[in-house]
């Protein structure tokens, strides 16, 4: 859950959700079968060029401008970073030209991305058609308008840079399909013992400082959650040891730097962030070290791998990257945005997810199991809701296929084959004209009726009423990332009754520190 294109899309098969039981101290971890979603043959064919779609809209030239080359891009570059920020560089350009959809250029520009433009969508009605791959193209684009150096990925394109219609694709994808299927007995018993520790880690440091910081120790239960569940290996059995979550911390810095602000003084992060790439070689014994641990703990995955004609080498690297990049990744992200959101939701909203988790789970013989979550229909639409504000891959790329005409709630506009398209997440999933209270969070969104609005959750690269196959670039752990996100909410109150936070700010998102956390009482 992490996230520019980024947003980790990277493991998926069906997974469907799970329960808990009244009693953390003595209930029972039953799993039930996972089935992953993986179709045959990939269901994209070779498009034949094809004229623009009819609308009944208005058409309307694009609005807005690149400006001078080479200045325009760093004009909204400092405008995106510094002088705005990204929230209100997009929406002062949405007042500015009565439009969510219109020109812009995107980070970094020069001298990292040699073409900056883009045609930027900012609504729910015009955003998914970048997850159409009939209409535009993926090739190199999960960052964005540039292309982190493969020499950070042992030489190779992984799966997130791929385009569908590309042979490795399918094979990569299906590689972790199986991954996921093969695994899916461990992950709610692996689950609860890593999060276990997590939660009794936060209780001793709540009593002996008075409060808890969340981020660094929910890093660490999720990379020794991943490891253990996928790949039945301790990480602090191994040389890696409690290494794991800096050394990703740092590899994905090497990637991402250039989309990101670290607070430094503004020239001094143009110049070593935004204008030249930081040297690979830098990371490269620490990737090395993560390299060596999924090698060594994955043979059966690439056993798998030479079957469907994906070399060991190539194989490793891109489980490396699935795990650590996308999966831990979001979790990193997105964790911490569900505690907050969940935290300022208040005593009511606490009180009735932990009688709907422990009832249920009394429902069910005391047991966590799928079915037992499929009973907790509040406690799902929190988690689609706070999936719908906080994205955890709020920037998507893609290139037009072909002459397009894009349609938002109000107007239809040309855009020509070649051009770059670029959506922004949160803007797509908070519109006022899909959603009601869209900028609140409602934890009841999703329920009953409410399920008809799920199309319109996105955060996995397409929407959430579909699933990933080999032909499309949907996240591959879609279901996979929602069923974590749903044990996370059930293991904390079936402990808890309830819990308090303070916020702070890091540079990937919120920090979080817990003041209290009320053990169950009922």
């Amino acid at each position: 859950m992490a996230s520019t294109s980024l947003a980790f899309p990277s493991l998926q098969p069906k997974f469907q959700a799970p329960r808990r039981s009244s009693k953390p101290s003595t209930r029972r971890i039953v799993v039930c079968p996972i089935s992953a979603s993986v179709s045959d043959t990939p269901s994209v064919s070779v498009q034949r060029v094809a004229p623009p779609e009819p609308t009944k809209l208005p058409i309307r030239k694009v609005p807005g401008n690149y400006g001078v080359p080479f200045i325009g891009p760093i004009k909204d570059r400092l405008d995106y970073f510094y002088k705005q920020g990204r929230e209100e560089f997009f929406k002062s350009r949405i007042q500015k030209y009565q439009s969510t959809v219109y020109r812009a250029n995107m980070p970094p520009g020069p001298f990292i991305a040699s073409d900056p433009r883009v045609v930027v969508l900012l609504d729910g009605k015009s955003f998914p058609v970048l997850f159409d791959v009939t209409k535009v193209e993926k090739r190199d684009l999960f960052t964005g308008t540039y292309m982190p150096s493969t020499e950070l990925t042992g030489g190779y394109r992984v799966l997130s840079y791929l385009d569908p219609s590309e042979p490795s694709h399918g094979k990569l994808k299906r590689l972790l399909f199986f991954l996921l299927k093969s695994r899916r007995d461990h992950v709610i018993p692996d689950f609860h013992s890593s999060y276990a520790e997590l939660f009794e880690g936060l209780e001793n440091e709540l009593a002996t400082k008075g409060k808890a910081a969340f981020g660094d120790a929910s890093d660490q239960a999720a990379f020794n959650f991943l490891a253990r569940a996928l790949f039945d290996t301790n990480p602090a059995e191994t040389k890696l040891g409690l290494d794991g979550p800096s050394l990703v911390a740092k590899w994905v810095l090497f990637q991402l730097a250039p989309l990101l602000s670290l607070g430094l003084p503004v020239p001094l992060e143009e110049l070593l962030l935004h204008t030249f790439r930081l040297p690979s070689f830098l990371v490269k014994a620490d990737y090395q070290r993560l390299y060596d641990f999924f090698y060594q703990s994955s043979g059966f995955v690439l056993d798998e791998a030479e079957r469907l004609g994906v070399s060991r080498d190539e194989a490793c690297h891109n489980l490396l990257f699935a795990t650590c990049f996308n999966s831990f990744g979001g979790m990193k992200i997105f964790f911490p945005n569900m505690i907050k959101l969940i935290g300022r939701a208040g005593v009511k909203v606490h009180t009735q997810l932990a009688l709907e988790i422990r009832s249920a789970i009394r429902s069910n013989g005391g047991k966590v199991t799928m079915a037992a979550m499929e009973q907790m229909p509040l406690m799902k639409s929190v988690v689609y809701e706070c999936l719908r504000i906080e994205p955890p891959v709020p920037l998507q790329y893609g290139r037009a296929k072909r002459d397009l005409i894009i349609e938002s709630h109000d107007a239809a506009f040309k855009v020509k084959e070649g051009e770059m398209i670029f959506g922004y997440q949160p803007f797509a999933t908070k519109d006022p004209k899909i959603f009601d209270k869209a900028e609140e969070f409602v934890p009841d969104r999703f329920v009953g009726e409410g399920e008809r609005l799920l199309k319109h959750v996105l955060w996995s690269n397409g929407p959430e009423t579909e699933r990933p196959t080999v032909g499309n670039k949907q996240c591959a752990g879609k279901d996979f990332v929602v069923l974590v996100s749903r044990l996370l909410v059930v293991e904390l109150f079936l402990r808890y009754d309830s819990f308090e936070i303070e916020m702070g700010t890091s540079v990937l998102g919120d920090s979080i520190t817990l003041t209290s956390l009320k053990r169950a009482t009922f």
